[in-house]
């Protein structure tokens, strides 16, 4: 799983934000969405997604149109999930 940070660069549009929101769904869509949104203490979001290899996770990052159009920067992470399953990771 994967995480990409995003921190704002400039004041966002309309246009953009549809754009970033059709993003959003074609993840949904694919099952790679995980959880995304904006951070109400901090200027920027996050958007956790799966990605098979940090390649992907990388273009799907930079598909994002915020960040594909100089809105907001962004560093990715990597993210191991602890659940009851895995028994949180003990």
């Amino acid at each position: 799983m994967y995480v990409y940070l995003m921190k704002n660069l400039k004041p966002l549009n309309e246009e953009v934000v549809k754009s970033h929101v059709e993003h959003l769904r074609e993840l949904d869509s694919t099952g790679k969405l995980v959880l995304c949104g904006p951070f109400t203490d901090y200027p920027g979001g996050m958007v956790v997604f799966t990605a098979k290899d940090l390649d992907e996770a990388i273009t799907i990052a930079n598909s994002d149109p915020f960040i594909a159009f100089g809105y907001k920067s962004f560093e990715i992470r990597t993210l191991e999930q602890a659940n009851e399953e895995n028994n949180f990771l003990i």
